[in-house]
C-alpha cells in the first residue's frame, strides 16, 4: 500500500507543551550565534521600517507643507541612508536564517540516519518503511522550518507590532489607544481562522492519503478486482473517500476565502475611526495635536501591523505540525536497539571455529516460541544444509547466527566464545548473506559487486563474478560492468540480480556464508555452475544453505531437517535416505515431481502419431 502522507503525522490536535519546546530549543542551542545574528537583523529591519514612517511624516510636514527645500533634501538623504541600512539588515537575517535552517535539517537527517544504522533488525521488521522515511524527510523539514524561519517570522511580527505601537504613541496617544484596543480583536480572529483552516487542510491531506492508497491498490490489483467483480463496490468505497477529501478541502477553501476580508474589515473599522478622529484633530484649533503627516504615518502603521498579525497566526497554526514532527523524531532517536553490545567486547581477527547452539530458545512474539531448546555443534569449515516445511524455523536459526536477533534463552558460541562477547559489527561483517529476494543498490554492476569490500580490485571483481556465473551475462550488457542496474536492480532480471548478489557476498571473503533460497531464481544448469564455483570459495568457511530444491544440497556435510523449531533429522544425504524418514519423503516427492514435469514437457513436444 502506497501513501503520500503518513497518517500518524496528521494528528488533528497537537498540544504545544513547555517540555517539547525545551527539547526543540536544545536542538537549536549549538546555533545560537547564527540565531542571535538573525534576530539582530530582524530587530534592526523592524526598527528601521517603523522609523521610515516618521521620516515620511516629517517629509510631508516639514518639507512639502512648509515648503522647506533644504529640510526636504536633508530628510530624503536620511531616508536613503536608512534604506541602505535596512537592506544590509535584510541580507544579514535572511542569509543567517537560511544557513541556520539548512544546517539544522542536515544535522537532524544525519542524526536520524546514524541512529537508524544502530537499530536492530527487529525494529525494521515491525516499523513501516513509510513511517521511517517520513521521519528523515518531512519531519526534519518541518522542524528545520520552525526553528529557523518560524522563529524569525514570529520575532519579525512581534517587533513590528511593538515598534509600530511605540511610534504611534509618540505621535498621538489618543489615536494609538484606539489602534491598541482593536489589536486583540484582530489577533483573536486571525488565530481562530488560521487554526481552523489548517485543521481542515490536515483532514484534506489525510483523506488524500487514504484515497491515493485506495487508487494504488485498485490499479496494482486490477486483475483480482476484475476476476472477483469488485468494480461497483470499489467505486462506492472510492466515492466515500473522495467525498471526504472534497468536504475538507471545501471547508478549508471557504474559511480561506472569508479570512482576509474579515481581518481587513476589522482593520478597516479601526482605520476609519483613526481617520475620522484624526481629521477632527487636524481641523481642531489645538495647534500641533495632529498633523497631516502624522495621520499618514498612523495609517501606514495600521497597515504595518496587519500583515504581522496574519504571519503570527500562520506560524502558530504550522507550529502544531512541527511540534508533532519533533515528537516523532525524538521518539525515534530515543528508541533503544533491541540488541546492544557489551561494554567490553573481545577483539576479533577471525571467527573461523566451531559453532555451538546450547539449549537455544527464541520467540518473536511472547508466548509463541519459534525455536525451543535447540542444541547442535558445527565444526569449522563444514557445509550445513537446512531443510524442512515453511515456518519451521530455518531462517530464524541463521538470523540468530548472524545476531540479527539474540536467543531469549540458551547461548550461542563461535570460535570458543559466547558470541555476545563480540561486537555485532565484528560478527555481521564476517558473514556473507544471500537472500531469496535479492536487493541491489542504485548504481553500476561494478559498484554493487564492490559494495561489501571497497578495496577489491577490478580483477578480483571479475574473477568472483565468473565463479558465481554472472560474468557471461554482465559482459553482454552495453556497458559491461559499468551498466546501471536501476533502482533496486529493476533493470535486471531476478536471476541476474541473484547471481550478482551471490558474487557480492563471495567478494567480501566472509568467515561464514549464508544462502537462504539463494539459487531459487536460476535454472539448474546455472545453479550447477554456481555450486562448482562456490565450492572453491567456501573451503575453510562454515556455510549454511537453506534450500527447498533438495538436489542442490546433496554434497552438504550435514543436512538438518528442521520442523517446529527442532532438528527432526540430521545426517548426510546418504544417511538420511537410508533412514527413510522426513527427508526421504521430501526428496522422493520432489524427485517424482521433477520427473513428471520433464515427462509432461517431453510429451507436449513429441510429434503426434498420424490418425491419433
Amino acid at each position: 500500500m502506497s501513501q503520500h502522507y503518513d497518517e500518524n503525522e496528521l494528528d488533528d490536535e497537537v498540544h504545544i507543551t513547555t517540555g517539547v519546546m525545551k527539547r526543540l530549543f536544545s536542538v537549536l542551542k549549538p546555533h545560537w550565534k547564527a540565531l542571535l545574528l538573525g534576530m539582530t537583523g530582524v530587530i534592526s529591519v523592524s526598527l528601521l521600517d517603523s522609523y521610515f514612517n516618521i521620516i515620511s511624516k516629517n517629509i510631508i510636514d516639514q518639507g512639502i507643507l512648509m515648503g522647506d527645500k533644504s529640510a526636504l533634501l536633508r530628510l530624503l538623504g536620511l531616508y536613503m541612508g536608512i534604506l541602505a541600512l535596512s537592506c544590509i539588515g535584510f541580507f544579514i537575517f535572511i542569509y543567517s536564517t537560511s544557513i541556520m535552517g539548512e544546517k539544522l535539517r542536515y544535522e537532524l537527517r544525519m542524526k536520524i540516519f546514524r541512529h537508524l544504522q544502530k537499530l536492530s533488525l527487529s525494529y525494521f521488521s515491525k516499523t513501516p518503511l513509510g513511517w521511517i522515511m517520513s521521519r528523515v524527510t518531512s519531519d526534519t523539514e518541518r522542524m528545520g522550518e520552525l526553528l529557523s524561519w518560524g522563529i524569525v517570522d514570529i520575532s519579525w511580527a512581534t517587533t513590528n507590532i511593538i515598534f509600530a505601537m511605540i511610534f504611534m504613541f509618540t505621535i498621538n496617544a489618543k489615536l494609538a489607544l484606539i489602534v491598541l484596543l482593536s489589536l486583540p480583536v484582530m489577533i483573536f480572529a486571525a488565530f481562530k481562522f488560521r487554526v481552523k483552516i489548517y485543521h481542515h487542510y490536515r483532514l484534506s491531506r489525510k483523506a488524500n492519503s487514504r484515497m491515493t492508497a485506495s487508487l494504488n491498490e485498485n490499479i496494482t490489483g486490477v486483475r483480482v478486482v476484475k476476476a472477483l467483480r469488485r468494480e461497483d463496490r470499489n467505486l462506492g468505497d472510492f466515492k466515500v473517500l473522495s467525498n471526504n477529501m472534497y468536504t475538507s478541502s471545501y471547508r478549508a477553501a471557504f474559511l480561506s476565502a472569508i479570512f482576509l476580508p474579515t481581518i481587513q474589515t476589522i482593520s478597516a473599522l479601526s482605520l476609519a475611526i483613526v481617520m475620522w478622529r484624526g481629521g477632527v484633530m487636524i481641523s481642531s484649533p489645538v495647534i500641533g495635536e495632529l498633523t497631516v503627516g502624522g495621520l499618514q504615518a498612523f495609517i501606514a502603521y495600521i497597515m504595518m501591523i496587519l500583515w504581522p498579525i496574519q504571519d503570527m497566526a500562520r506560524v502558530y497554526a504550522e507550529m502544531q505540525n512541527a511540534v508533532a514532527s519533533s515528537e516523532r523524531v525524538f521518539s525515534l532517536l530515543e528508541t533503544k536497539p533491541a540488541i546492544q553490545d557489551a561494554e567490553n567486547t573481545l577483539p576479533v581477527d577471525s571467527l573461523v571455529g566451531e559453532v555451538v547452539f546450547d539449549n537455544v530458545s527464541f520467540h518473536y512474539e511472547h508466548g509463541e516460541p519459534v525455536i525451543q531448546n535447540l542444541s547442535f555443534n558445527i565444526p569449522a569449515g563444514h557445509n550445513i544444509a537446512l531443510v524442512g516445511p515453511t515456518g519451521g524455523g530455518k531462517t530464524t536459526i541463521v538470523n540468530l547466527l548472524c545476531r540479527f536477533y539474540e536467543p531469549t534463552e540458551g547461548s550461542i558460541s563461535i570460535a570458543g566464545h559466547n558470541y555476545l562477547d563480540y561486537a555485532q559489527h565484528d560478527i555481521q561483517s564476517r558473514v556473507g548473506v544471500v537472500l531469496q529476494t535479492p536487493h541491489l543498490f542504485s548504481g553500476t554492476v561494478r559498484e554493487n559487486l564492490r559494495y561489501g569490500r571497497l578495496s577489491a580490485t577490478d580483477a578480483e571483481i571479475e574473477e568472483v563474478a565468473k565463479l558465481a556465473g554472472a560474468h557471461d551475462f554482465i559482459v553482454k550488457f552495453e556497458n559491461g560492468y559499468e551498466q546501471n542496474v536501476g533502482e533496486g536492480g529493476n533493470l535486471l532480471s531476478v536471476g541476474q540480480k541473484q547471481l550478482i548478489s551471490i558474487a557480492r557476498a563471495l567478494l567480501a571473503q566472509p568467515d561464514f556464508f549464508v544462502m537462504d533460497e539463494a539459487t531459487s531464481s536460476v535454472d539448474t544448469i546455472t545453479e550447477a555452475l554456481i555450486q562448482k564455483g562456490m565450492h572453491q570459495l567456501m573451503e575453510g568457511r562454515t556455510s549454511f544453505i537453506i534450500a527447498h530444491r533438495l538436489s542442490t544440497i546433496r554434497s552438504a556435510d550435514q543436512i538438518f531437517v528442521i520442523d517446529r523449531g527442532q532438528i527432526a533429522e540430521r545426517g548426510s544425504h546418504e544417511e538420511l535416505m537410508r533412514l527413510k524418514g522426513q527427508y526421504y519423503k521430501l526428496y522422493t516427492q520432489q524427485f517424482r515431481h521433477d520427473l513428471e514435469s520433464k515427462y509432461d514437457v517431453f510429451r507436449e513436444g513429441a510429434p503426434q502419431a498420424s490418425g491419433a
